[in-house]
C-alpha cells in the first residue's frame, strides 16, 4: 500500500487518472511473440482504443520489420496506416543462420525521445530492456512511461525504471479477436479501460533483455 492511501483517502487508480496527452510506442515484434505465448490474435482497433483510455492521443506508432515481398503483411500494414497508426518499418535483413531480423530499438528510442514536450505520457508496448535507459531518459524529463507486455518476456530493469507496468496477461481478454471478421471494419469499436490493471515487479523472475526480431 503507498503511503498516501493511508493518511489521505487517495487511491493509486485516482492519483493515475490525469495522463494528459498521450503518445503510444508499440515494438511489432514483441506484441507478436507476446500474442503467440497468449494464444491470441490481436484486435488492433481494442488494442488503441484501450491504451489511449478515453486520454487525448499524441499519436500510435508501431515498430516492424518488413518483407516487401510479403502481400499478406503489406495489406495488414496498409491497414494500420489507415487505422489510427503510424507505421515505422525497416527491411529484414537475413542472418547466416537463415533468421531475419530487423531491430528497432533505436528507432523507438528516438521517437520516445524527439517528441518530450508534446505529450505527458508515453505508453510503451514491449518487454525489451534494451529501452529501460531510453525510458528513464523520458522520466527525468517530466513524461509519464507506462509499460505494458508479457511478464516473462519483461526485463525487471524496464520494470523498475516506468512509473506503471500491465501485464498483457491481465488485459488479454480485452483486447484479443473474439472471431475471425471478413474484414478489419467488422472490428468494434469499443475497448475497456487498462486503469485497473496495474503490475509491480516480483522478485525472484527473471528478465529477458535478449534481442529480438522486429
Amino acid at each position: 500500500m503507498l503511503p498516501f492511501e493511508q493518511d489521505s483517502g487517495f487511491k493509486a487508480d485516482q492519483i493515475l487518472e490525469n495522463r494528459g496527452r498521450v503518445a503510444i510506442f508499440i515494438d511489432g515484434s514483441n506484441l507478436f511473440y507476446a500474442a503467440l505465448q497468449l494464444g491470441i490474435e490481436i484486435d488492433y482497433t481494442k488494442l488503441l482504443l484501450c491504451l489511449t483510455d478515453g486520454s487525448r492521443l499524441l499519436r500510435a506508432f508501431f515498430y516492424t520489420g518488413v518483407d516487401r515481398t510479403n502481400e499478406k503483411q503489406q495489406g495488414f500494414l496498409l491497414w494500420m496506416r489507415r487505422n489510427g497508426y503510424r507505421v515505422i518499418s525497416k527491411e529484414l535483413v537475413q542472418l547466416p543462420d537463415g533468421s531475419k531480423k530487423a531491430n528497432l530499438d533505436v528507432e523507438i528510442a528516438v521517437d520516445m525521445m524527439a517528441l518530450i514536450g508534446s505529450y505527458d505520457t508515453a505508453v510503451l508496448v514491449s518487454g525489451d530492456g534494451d529501452l529501460a535507459y531510453a525510458v528513464d531518459a523520458a522520466s527525468y524529463r517530466g513524461v509519464r512511461v507506462e509499460v505494458v507486455s508479457l511478464r516473462s518476456m519483461t526485463s525487471d530493469h524496464l520494470i523498475n525504471v516506468a512509473d506503471r507496468y500491465v501485464d498483457l496477461e491481465a488485459i488479454k481478454e480485452d483486447i484479443m479477436k473474439i472471431s475471425r471478421s471478413p474484414s478489419p471494419s467488422n472490428i468494434p469499436n469499443t475497448a475497456p479501460s487498462i486503469a485497473n490493471y496495474t503490475y509491480r515487479p516480483i522478485s525472484g523472475v527473471s528478465s529477458m533483455d535478449s534481442d529480438r526480431d522486429n
